[in-house]
């Protein structure tokens, strides 16, 4: 499982390939028991908890369609802890800028 947070950093600006616009999610298998996906205020303190289904896509947006430097802060999420079974999936961020031939090390 992991603990709220937001695919989006305010760095990544400055990287070669620009923020990531949106996160593709996809669950692989099904889950007996929790490892749901909870988007923990999706405007007006409201959460939404996706169960894990084989085949299921998610996609939402990390940034805003005015700004595209700008989070979204109704995408912070967190996995639930999966209580029976196990979880897999797989997930692609969509950024900005093509990636191809740009180094994983950044030098500031």
């Amino acid at each position: 499982y992991y603990k709220e947070h937001h695919d989006n950093s305010a760095l990544f600006k400055y990287y070669p390939e620009g923020p990531r616009l949106l996160t593709v999610f996809l669950y692989l298998n099904d889950v007996e028991e929790g490892g749901e996906t909870k988007f923990t205020d999706i405007g007006n303190g409201t959460s939404l908890m996706i169960k894990p289904k084989r085949g299921l896509a998610l996609i939402w947006p990390s940034v805003l369609d005015k700004d595209l430097s700008m989070s979204d802060s109704n995408t912070f999420h967190e996995a639930i802890i999966v209580n029976k079974g196990v979880k897999f999936a797989v997930n692609a961020w969509l950024r900005l800028r093509n990636s191809e031939g740009i180094s994983d090390c950044y030098h500031y």
